[in-house]
Formats: structure tokens, C-alpha cells, sequence
């Protein structure tokens, strides 16, 4: 077989939902040239050699349905396009962000092709998509290929581009509440929910975690003074300024003790069961390097613990382990370090890992306790003897169902004085599941942000939502963190529809926000004066604070090019489908499938919302039936069939009847609005008015405010831009 070639004429993303599925993706426009006369049954060898490079790839169910249901396709006979778009899945799988969804579709021009694929972030989903192409030409012409490193690279851009494993489970746990999110930032700044209903995350500190809390949490001896007022157990200590204080503070407290910085986190430079004034000199220098300054604490004997405190209670809880080596007489500490605790599986040097490698050279606190026994990295253990690495290891040892009530008190408490809403709580007891006073036992520290990934996927024990919880406190009983959203989509005056139901949201008291082709406005206030009808301006709707609710004019062109800008709707508008010739450039060329862009638009209604529906245009009614949620029709007749059909249902229906606006529900006529209440414009139909009048009664408007905002609209209003 001659060469073949796959080439790519546009690579859009598709940031919103879509007309292939309701979450972002990549869409790809392929040419595969020539291999259009090869499909894969007939490239000899094929079939083996990508199997060989992508094992994983059995376990893809395309259109079968089953595990190997692509495998059966690839044997049967399919072509490079679908072939490219589940390569490009396995890539991202296994590269670290798994994605399920993909679809590939001929277009009329003969060996071009339109692919999706579902990505959690478009550079990553951009460079899998070419490592794809390379990989499956590789393939093809039976060149070698190097998958581990291609995955390697496509792992790299995951851990920099994605969201940390911590943030991403709380944006899980919004995504199964419903609640919608919003990266702010490439890190991890996340907002939950939408407008004046929104909150932020950054990973376990959210905007209920003020400055003053943080600051507090990080002063360990301005937290530990305030827990003593309240009645906390904690560790007897002083703040010390030189080597020499710190051996004086700790005969007044009493040997053994421990040394430590004061604004240091995660253990580092913590330094414990010090009795020696060569030790607590060595670790006051060592602590020093840590942080600004340098406190010296009574040493509690047991067990440290992290209890993760959400709200007003304790969600998880996770031990340590003290970690040591046997000798056996031949190998070094820095060998048996290697073979007996980095080598476990479930340490690493990567935050997906519950358990961190112990590398000596960065770990002064482990220098220390090894030369307390006598030993360096390079000294050799005689066989059988115990050596101590780690006095308490990392808490990655799940204990949560084991918490006393009353130490699970404790740390709620603790939190609280300083302030947190998400708080760690670390503390020394010999047995978690006794109270304090019991054994002895105290609280240590207390810290801002903590990390979740203990929780999440400890060592030992059960994994704890933790996400949900966090969850809940910030959207407590079913609150999804939504505002009323407006979509309307059509040619037929979908402007005029989106500023007038705009208008009416307004005079009904809501702080409403606009992106429309006239502009973006909030309120009655235009800010810019440029075309708004996009995915840009939608998503700077939602993440104004002081908005209760949002209109969007959403063009078919827009749907095809960016997607919607937010992810359901309370209201869905539908006027009409429009022209397919004036979107031939996206293959667009008949009315089937401009269908297929313009029901993006009531596919994305919620179970609670309502679809608005022109009940003259055939097309439109057929929407109906795809809707979540309930259905309005408007039509100039009440006779018009559909719409006489849903009335007769009981369902709501607006029509005309001597030149008042109707809104009928069932049998019942619920109000009469004059169109004349309208000031008059010449591009004003009567149907542009039942629709914003029809959406306005979806969003709870009365009647009687209707009629005011008929009045009061300007049709032809002089804007200031700000």
C-alpha cells in the first residue's frame, strides 16, 4: 500500500452543550484521503499491530454495546476516522482523565469526516487528538511506536492542565448534586453554581474561609493560645528565639518535647520526642529553615492523627504509621529505605498516591532520628535490627468509623475558634476511639486547605466522600446553586424576544443579565455594544455575582461553533429552524440536520423548566417530545392543531384572540393581555410578543407585571454603554 496520510482541516472546541452531546468536546474535521478505499479489514496486518501498541482498546463497546464491540468493527471493517476517535479516548484514559463519549460522521465531501470526543480540558484533548493521528498512521504503515513515552508526554500535560485530584472530586460531587461549575482559572479556582447563587472552591478552601482564619490557622502559636482560652486540650509550649531558649524552654516544660515552626505545613520541620540538648539544638536550626519562627511543645505520646472537620462536624479521619526498616546485614538504610517502604505500590512521588517516598537527603526530621540510633544513609543495620525512619508516617490510614464522639467534639470545636469551615485537625492520642482526657491526649495544629487526597484514597480503610460533604455545607438540602436561565434560539426576531423577556425580568425585581446580538446588559444598563449572542459573553453572565437571572440569544452558528454557554436552562426557546444554506459551511445542508442543531436548545431544559414552542412550524412542535421538563406553545390561533391538541391536555398554550395576547391552561383563560399595550415598532409581530409573554409566565411572572413591562419596553431605547 502506498503511503497514506490523515489530515486536519478544523480542530474547534466545543465548550458548551452541543449538538453531540451535553458536556464539552473536541470536534475534529478529518481527511483521510486515500484510506477512504482502505478500511481497516483490508491493510494487512493492521488489525495485530494496533492491538499490539493499545491492549486497552478491547475494552472499548462502540456501537456492539460490549466490551470488544470495537475490536469486532475494527475486524469487520471501519475506517480511520472512527478508528482515530477511540485512540484518541484510550490516549486520554490513559494518560489519567478517562472520557467515555465519541462519535464519528461522514460528511457529503467523500473522505471527509467529523469526529468528537469527549475531554475534560482542550489542550489536553487537542494533543491526544494529534498523538492519535501519529499513532495510527504509525499503525498503518507499520512503523514502530513508542506508547509509553506518547502517554508519558499526554500524563505530563493532565497533571499541569487538569484540576487536582482534591478539586476535581468536589467538581464530581457538584456534577451528581446537578450543580454546574465553572473553572475560573487554568488552577484550581472553581466556581459552583451560577450568579448571586454561586460559590468558590480552591481545592478545600472555599469563599467562607476568610483571611483572618487562614492567617490564624497559620500562626501555630497564635492557634494553639486561642484553643487553650476555649477549653481545647493542646500541648504545653513556648515560642523560643535561639538555640539556646529552646534547650531552657524545654527543661521548664519538661523532657522529652517537641520542636517545630510556627508557620510551617504539611509536618514539615516538625521534630518529636526530643530529650537531648544536642537534638533540640540541631532541630530548632533545622525548624528554623521551616518558617519565620520556632515553637517548643511538650511531646504527647501516641498516635498522630488528621481529622478533616466540614461545617460543624468531623467527615473523615486517617492515622499515621510509624515507619521503619529491618537490617539484614548487607544493605545500606538508604537500600532498605528503597526495598522495603519506596518500593510499596501505593507510594510515590505524585499526589494520586496516598503514600510519599522518604528520600533522605530532603528529610532533616528523618536525618535526625537515624543519627539518634546512630546511623546515616550509608550505615548498614545488622541483620534483623529495627531502625527507626519515621516516628508518625503519613496519615493515609483511614480510622474514621473508629472516632470517639467526644475527641470528634473536640476538633469541631477547634475549628471553629479559629474560624474555619473546612479545617484539619491533627492530634496525638494513643487510641482514637477514647475520649482525650482519658489517655492524655491533645490537638496540635489546625489547617486551612487541607489535603483531601488522604481521604479520598487512603492506604488502608474506606475511601470517604469527603466531596459531598464539602458539597453539602456549601449547598445544603438540594440547592443546585442555579438562577433562572433563559435560552431562546430561532431566526424570528430571537433579539427582540431575548431583551423583552429580559424587560420583563427586570420591572419584575431580578438583577437580570443579557447577551443578545444588540449587546451585553445588565439590567437596563448596556456595557458593550458589540455582539454578545456567544459563548464569551454567556460565561461572563454567569459569573457575575449580582445576578438573580439570565437571558442568552443562542444562533444555530453559535451551538455549531462554540456550544451553549451554560449547561441547562429553566426556559427554552424555539421560534423556528431557519435556513440550512446559510450554515453550509459546517455541512449543514438540509433541514434534518439543522434539526439536529436547534434541539440542542430544548435538550437542555431542566426536569423543572419549560420549553417555549412555535406551534406553527411543524419542525418546532416535534421538539416537544425531547423536552425534561413541561411545554408551552404559542401560535396567532387557538385552533392551530398542536396547540388546541396540548390545551385540550391541560397543558399552556398563548394565543391571540381580539388583539389580546392569551394565556390559556387547559380550559382556563389565566389572563388577557391587550397587544396594544406594546409601543409599537416596525419589526414587532404578534408571535415575537407571545413569546417572551410565554416564557415570562414559565418564569412565575404575573400577569399584571406583563402588562406594566409591555407598557413600559422601549422598543428603540438610546443605550448608554459604560
Amino acid at each position: 500500500m502506498t503511503k497514506k496520510n490523515i489530515q486536519f482541516l478544523r480542530v474547534t472546541y466545543l465548550s458548551g452543550p452541543n449538538i453531540w452531546t451535553y458536556r464539552s468536546v473536541i470536534e475534529a474535521w478529518v481527511d483521510i484521503g486515500d484510506l477512504e478505499d482502505h478500511p481497516s479489514n483490508t491493510i494487512p496486518g493492521f488489525y495485530e499491530r494496533l492491538t499490539a501498541l493499545l491492549p486497552s482498546l478491547a475494552e472499548h463497546r462502540c456501537g456492539v454495546g460490549q466490551p470488544g464491540g470495537f475490536l469486532e468493527r475494527l475486524r469487520d471493517g471501519t475506517w480511520a476516522a472512527h478508528i482515530l476517535e477511540h485512540i484518541t479516548l484510550e490516549l486520554q484514559s490513559l494518560a489519567g482523565m478517562p472520557t467515555g463519549f465519541g462519535k464519528a460522521r461522514e460528511t457529503p465531501k467523500r473522505g471527509v469526516y467529523k469526529l468528537a470526543f469527549r475531554t475534560r480540558e482542550e489542550h489536553v484533548g487537542r494533543a491526544a487528538l494529534e498523538a492519535g493521528r501519529v499513532l495510527l498512521l504509525d499503525a498503518i504503515e507499520d512503523r514502530p511506536h513508542d506508547v509509553v513515552a506518547t502517554v508519558a508526554r499526554l500524563r505530563e500535560l493532565v497533571d499541569t492542565r487538569c484540576l487536582g485530584p482534591s478539586t476535581a472530586h468536589i467538581v464530581e460531587a457538584a456534577t451528581e448534586r446537578r450543580i454546574p461549575h465553572i473553572r475560573l482559572t487554568d488552577g484550581n479556582l472553581v466556581q459552583l453554581g451560577h450568579g448571586i447563587n454561586q460559590r468558590r472552591i480552591w481545592t478545600a478552601v472555599t469563599d467562607q474561609t476568610s483571611a483572618i482564619s487562614q492567617s490564624i490557622a497559620s500562626d501555630k502559636h497564635l492557634t494553639k493560645s486561642l484553643l487553650q482560652s476555649c477549653g481545647v486540650l493542646v500541648p504545653e509550649g513556648e515560642e523560643v528565639d535561639s538555640a539556646a531558649q529552646a534547650w531552657e524552654t524545654a527543661q521548664d516544660i519538661g523532657l522529652p518535647v517537641v520542636v517545630k515552626p510556627t508557620d510551617a505545613n504539611h509536618g514539615r520541620g516538625v521534630f518529636t520526642d526530643l530529650s537531648t540538648q544536642a537534638d533540640i539544638e540541631q532541630a530548632y536550626a533545622a525548624a528554623r529553615e521551616e518558617g519565620s519562627g520556632v515553637l517548643v511543645e511538650k511531646f504527647i505520646r501516641g498516635n498522630a492523627h488528621r481529622l478533616l472537620v466540614v461545617g460543624r462536624k468531623v467527615v473523615a479521619a486517617t492515622r499515621g504509621k510509624t515507619l521503619t526498616i529491618t537490617g539484614d546485614g548487607r544493605n545500606t538504610v538508604r537500600q532498605l529505605i528503597e526495598a522495603q517502604i519506596n518500593n510499596d505500590p501505593r507510594c510515590g512521588s505524585e499526589e494520586t498516591f496516598p503514600l510519599e517516598p522518604v528520600i533522605l537527603e530532603n528529610e532533616p526530621v528523618t536525618q535526625l532520628e537515624l543519627s539518634r540510633q546512630g546511623f546515616s544513609g550509608d550505615s548498614v543495620p545488622a541483620a534483623d535490627q529495627l531502625v527507626l525512619i519515621k516516628r508518625n508516617g503519613d496519615l493515609a490510614y483511614d480510622v474514621t468509623d473508629q472516632v470517639h464522639p467526644e475527641v470528634a467534639a473536640a476538633a469541631a470545636l477547634a475549628a471553629r475558634v479559629v474560624g474555619l469551615d473546612i479545617a484539619g485537625i491533627d492530634l496525638v492520642v494513643e487510641d482514637i476511639s477514647r475520649p482525650f482526657k482519658a489517655q492524655g491526649g491533645a490537638i496540635i495544629e489546625v489547617n486551612a486547605g487541607p489535603g483531601l487526597l488522604m481521604h479520598l484514597k487512603p492506604a488502608e480503610g474506606q475511601p470517604r466522600p469527603v466531596g459531598a460533604a464539602i458539597v453539602e455545607h456549601l449547598f445544603p438540602d438540594t440547592n443546585e446553586g442555579r438562577i433562572p436561565v433563559v435560552g431562546i434560539t430561532g431566526t424570528q426576531h430571537t433579539t427582540r424576544i431575548a431583551r423583552l423577556v429580559t424587560w420583563l425580568l427586570h420591572i419584575s425585581g431580578k438583577r437580570v443579565g443579557l447577551a443578545c446580538e444588540d449587546g451585553f446588559f445588565l439590567g437596563a444598563r448596556q456595557v458593550d455594544a458589540k455582539n454578545s449572542a456567544n459563548w464569551a459573553a454567556g460565561q461572563r453572565l454567569l459569573i457575575n455575582r449580582s445576578i438573580e437571572a439570565a437571558v442568552f440569544e443562542n444562533s444555530s452558528r453559535t451551538i455549531l461553533s462554540e456550544g451553549l454557554a451554560y449547561d441547562k436552562c429553566s426556559v427554552g426557546v424555539v421560534t423556528d429552524l431557519g435556513d440550512p444554506a446559510a450554515l453550509n459551511e459546517f455541512y449543514i445542508d438540509d433541514a434534518d440536520k439543522l434539526y439536529n442543531v436547534v434541539r440542542t436548545q430544548v435538550d437542555v431544559v431542566l426536569p423543572q423548566g419549560t420549553a417555549v414552542l412555535n406551534a406553527a412550524d411543524p419542525r418546532v412542535v416535534e421538539m416537544a417530545d425531547l423536552c425534561d421538563g413541561s411545554v408551552i406553545y404559542y401560535a396567532l390561533s387557538p385552533t392551530n392543531t398542536p396547540l388546541a391538541a396540548h390545551r385540550a391536555q391541560g397543558e399552556r398554550v398563548v394565543f391571540v384572540q381580539d388583539q389580546n395576547i392569551v394565556l390559556a391552561h387547559g380550559p382556563d383563560e389565566v389572563a388577557h393581555i391587550p397587544l396594544s399595550s406594546l409601543k409599537p415598532a416596525k419589526s414587532d409581530k404578534p408571535e415575537m410578543v407571545m413569546a417572551a409573554v410565554a416564557a415570562a409566565w414559565a418564569l412565575g411572572i404575573a400577569p399584571e407585571l406583563m402588562g406594566a413591562g409591555l407598557r413600559t419596553f422601549e422598543s428603540t431605547p438610546q443605550y448608554k454603554t459604560y
